[in-house]
This record gives structure tokens, sequence and C-alpha cells, in this order.
């Protein structure tokens, strides 16, 4: 009759599998939690989420280094901690997610915010009045587009004043428009919004981003008439730190 197998004893001195097993959850656990934590103060997030949504981020990642150091704890002290189920594929992943994990903390996201642009559905927020319109030299980009939908009358607004930033957004059949991303939470839901432009030469490569002074006139087009961007001044420059509008 077959004997039962003895169950394997760890070695002195040496941690087991289930605490090698927690010992890699902590530490992985701790990458993640510095991924968010360092997001929330170099102030990465502003490319990727609203403002209004990065304290969760901060909380998150406090909560995922809470959960590392009882996993830490459970690899360093309590050597029953868990059954003896520790396998090679389960290292693997978890040595793939840490390079993941390292990666996201040395390289910075650079989104291309005209390639999203060209991806992503137009703006559908509904066309209502304004309660309140600023002076048109104050007015930025999506106050300018919000103003429109709202009096859809070019001649109302021919001749005003214009200082606008965003970036160049390509356009299908037509002159690359000077453009802005609107987001309700972060990325995955943004919305291009953007504004034509009559540009005094080649138009700028896409992506670049953009400060216009000039005043509005009425074109006429296939489209019918509409207003469009007469720079005198176009001035390139820096991604804002800040970006997204809401």
């Amino acid at each position: 009759m077959d004997q039962p197998l003895a169950p394997v004893k760890p070695t002195p001195g040496r941690p087991s599998l289930p605490q090698r097993a927690a010992l890699q959850r902590g530490l992985l656990l701790a990458l993640w939690a510095l991924v968010l934590l360092r997001s929330s103060a170099d102030g990465r997030l502003d490319l990727l989420l609203r403002a209004a949504f990065h304290p969760l981020v901060a909380l998150a990642g406090l909560l995922l280094l809470a959960l590392a150091l009882v996993q830490l704890r459970l690899g360093l002290i309590d050597a029953a901690a868990a059954a003896e189920r520790a396998s090679r594929r389960q290292g693997l992943v978890l040595l793939v997610t840490a390079a993941l994990t390292m990666a996201v903390v040395a390289v910075p996201p650079a989104p291309s915010f005209a390639d999203l642009a060209a991806q992503r559905p137009g703006d559908d927020t509904a066309q209502e009045d304004l309660s309140f319109v600023l002076p048109p030299a104050q007015r930025s980009l999506t106050d300018w587009v919000r103003l429109l939908r709202s009096q859809p009358d070019p001649d109302l607004f021919a001749g005003d004043p214009v200082r606008i930033s965003g970036f160049v957004l390509p356009m299908a059949g037509g002159p690359p428009q000077i453009a802005r991303l609107l987001v309700r939470c972060c990325l995955a839901d943004a919305a291009p919004v953007g504004l034509p432009v009559r540009w005094p030469g080649p138009p700028p490569p896409p992506d670049q981003w953009l400060r216009l002074e000039g005043r509005m006139a009425v074109t006429s087009g296939a489209d019918g008439r509409q207003l469009v961007v007469l720079p005198s001044r176009i001035e390139r420059i820096a991604r804002p730190a800040r970006p997204l509008e809401p």
C-alpha cells in the first residue's frame, strides 16, 4: 500500500513558497502604488484625467500601498499564511507585471491629441442658450464653439477679435482646424471640438500647439456660410500643463 508523501519542509532561513508569493504580491502592489502616487504628484494626470478625479487616484495609490504592506508582512512574518501553491507561471506573470509597472513609472505619457481626436466622435453636447457670454477677446476656443452652437448666425460675430490656443487637427477634405479635447472624465470619453482657420501659408503640422490672434470672418463654401479664424499672429507654444477641458 502506497504511503502518503510527507510534506516538504521549508529550508531553514529560506522563505517558503507562500511567503515568497506574498512578498512578490507585496512588491507588485507597492510598484503600482508608486505609479499612482507619483502620477498624482508630478502632474502627468493632467494629460489623462480631469482634475476633479485626481484625488481618487491618490486615494487608490494609498490603498494599494496599505495592501502592499500587509502582503509584505505576511511574507516576512507569517510562515503559514497560505498553502504550498506557487508555480513558475505565477512567477513569470509577476515578473512581466513588474516590468510593465516599472516602465509606466519611468516613461511619462505623451499622447498625440490629433491622433486621438481623429479616432473619436465629435462633441455631441446639446445646443442650448448660454446664460453668460464673455467678451470676444476673453473667449477660449471652447467658449467660441459653444457660443456658435447657441447663436449659429455667423454675421453676429464677423470682425470680433480672437485670442485662442489649441492643437492642429487635420480634417478630411479640408485644411486643418485649431482644436481642443473636451472630457467628462478622462481620455476614454474625449471629444474634439475645433474652429476652421484660414491659414496664411502652408498649414502647420498635426498635433502642433499654437496660440492664434486675429479676428473672425465669414466665408462661403460647400457647407454654406460659416465663421473662420483669420489669424494675424500665430505663435508656437508648448503643450499646456492641463490640455483637457471640461
